[in-house]
């Protein structure tokens, strides 16, 4: 998939130049933005049922970069179906792996996430969408003269979404994709002649470490220039020395590290330019929309959920009573729509920031989630479980090494052996070698707690007074409830990654109650094992202590 503790100085090490010259208190984004004058409904019943979100919308032509990603895929399926008279979004897409982009394009319009839209409106909806050649890791973002124009011209809201999000990228990468690249989405915003709204996705732990995080731009750890510019004449080997140096105590990651650089070149660049800034935390699969549980990646959470499921997993460092802070992908999409609205039709003197989170309005700790993702693995099994599911949370890492090798590792050996004198292809090891490097990653987040300010999100809720709106374009997290969630949760990653049908529910079930039995088979011989063990170390201990008294 796929997780943040006072105020910090700049980076020890940098040069003097390189550290940023604000105080460590941060920098207000400025008041609250001003609404046009408009009667407010005394209650919901008298809310009007005309959509102001889809008003603005109606004939306007949106940019989207990143549509290729999780939240960018569920961002254009929702603008195509609930904004129906919007009219074009263009989406930036780069040629990757030997697939051009019109390649790219087609393979992205047959993707499961437009299966609703394609069975209410037909294939003709996606004539709205218009692929545009591009890369946001190349100067101007690697756009044709022709497109760069038509852009320019027509373009009334955009959504930069483009991003890296892996926690271990280089930072030359990182610091590309993440900060440059948003610093080139801004300077052509501003050539946009009938820009209305800019919204850019970051992330909330962008200030990891701060354990309250206000919703507005901190000073990053150094000065985003000075940095592009080291990053570009420096040697490659000079990079992880610098990227300790620019992460320090406050950053966990190059990924936080150039999103937070990327943070205040929005607030920097923006000018004249209607912006906002919002900051999801753990993006996670859908709560209703497209449809209840759909997820595409194994990033984060999700591929720690998968492997409970499959039973691969039996330990995991974490402060279990610490609150994970969760926000379905439909949430987030809603937030990007309203936030780009609110953003274009009120008045506001700088960028405005939204933390969509749910650890203040709608709290689930870890051991809570854990439990029911467990529960749910055992009722609903997949069909590719390799153990009964079972696992334990634990900070002390010791014990933590101990089960990694004899639950994880040692395990996955034994399985290959058999896959391979099957004449199979031994997978087993390399996936515990995978979850060590994702939890490894993520262990920071797991470890820390934080507080997201909401303010500006309960103002963006309180201010969408239509009721279509608020149907259509639900933001508030406080109404879901964890245990379908994570029901509906973990039947996507059975459908969407395991690629595992309802259908193979029996057949599973009876596979699972064999490994319950397996299970309980071998927690009996390891305790006959032990027991053994302990009883020959007593023997010896006992006739050695016998022999020295003679």
């Amino acid at each position: 998939m796929g997780v943040e503790t006072g105020p910090a100085g700049p980076s020890e090490g940098l040069d003097a130049g390189l550290a940023a010259p604000w105080t460590a208190e941060g920098v207000p984004v400025g008041a609250a933005p001003v609404p046009v004058q408009q009667a407010a409904p005394e209650d919901g019943a008298s809310a009007t049922l005309s959509s102001p979100v889809q008003e603005f919308f109606a004939g306007a032509t949106v940019m989207v970069t990143g549509a290729t990603g999780f939240v960018g895929k569920a961002l254009v399926e929702k603008l195509l179906r609930c904004c129906p008279d919007l009219n074009v979004i263009y989406i930036l897409i780069r040629p990757k792996k030997g697939m051009d982009v019109e390649g790219r394009y087609q393979e992205l319009l047959q993707h499961p996430v437009f299966e609703r839209l394609r069975s209410e409106q037909g294939p003709a909806v996606f004539g709205k969408v218009r692929p545009v050649a591009g890369d946001v890791s190349l100067p101007h973002l690697g756009l044709s003269e022709g497109d760069r124009r038509r852009l320019q011209a027509e373009v009334n809201i955009v959504f930069h979404s483009a991003a890296t999000v892996r926690f271990n990228e280089g930072l030359a990468a990182a610091v590309s994709l993440n900060t440059v690249g948003t610093q080139r989405v801004m300077r052509l915003c501003k050539e946009m002649i009938n820009i209305k709204s800019l919204v850019h996705v970051s992330t909330a732990y962008s200030n990891a470490d701060k354990r309250e995080v206000r919703e507005m731009v901190y000073p990053p750890p150094a000065d985003p220039e000075a940095v592009i510019k080291l990053v570009k004449s420096l040697p490659e080997d000079a990079m992880p020395g610098l990227a300790n140096a620019l992460m320090g105590k406050r950053h966990p990651n190059t990924y936080t590290l150039t999103k937070a650089m990327a943070e205040w070149i929005v607030q920097e660049e923006a000018d004249d330019i209607p912006c906002a800034i919002v900051r999801p935390s753990i993006v996670t699969a859908a709560l209703r929309d497209p449809v209840p549980g759909w997820v595409d990646n194994v990033c984060g959470i999700t591929g720690i959920m998968m492997e409970i499921g499959r039973g691969t997993i039996r330990s995991i460092i974490c402060e279990e009573d610490y609150i994970v802070d969760l926000i379905p992908v439909d949430l987030v999409v809603n937030t990007l729509i309203t936030a780009a609205w609110r953003t274009g039709t009120h008045l506001a003197n700088n960028v405005q920031v939204y933390n969509c989170t749910s650890g203040q309005l709608n709290p689930v700790h870890w051991h809570e989630f854990g439990r029911l993702t467990q529960n749910q693995a055992v009722d609903t099994p997949t069909k590719h479980v390799q153990w009964y599911p079972g696992f334990s949370f634990r900070t002390n890492r010791y014990i933590h090494k101990f089960c990694e090798i004899f639950f994880h590792f040692f395990p996955a050996h034994v399985v290959d052996l058999l896959i391979r004198a099957q004449g199979g292809k031994p997978i087993m090891v390399k996936i515990a070698q995978r979850f060590k490097l994702a939890a490894k990653t993520g262990e920071f987040f797991s470890l820390h707690e934080w507080d997201f300010e909401s303010s500006n999100m309960k103002a963006l809720m309180k201010e969408m007074d239509c009721i279509t709106d608020r149907q259509t374009f639900d933001v508030d997290v406080s109404h879901m409830s964890w245990k379908p969630y994570v029901t509906d949760y973990m039947m996507g990653i059975r459908k969407y990654i395991l690629k595992d049908g309802s259908e193979s529910l029996p057949s599973a079930r009876s596979k699972l109650q064999k490994l319950w039995w397996a299970h309980r088979v071998t927690q009996g011989l390891t305790l006959l094992f032990l027991c053994r063990v302990f009883f020959l170390a007593g023997s010896f201990l006992f006739n050695d202590v016998l022999g020295l008294a003679r």
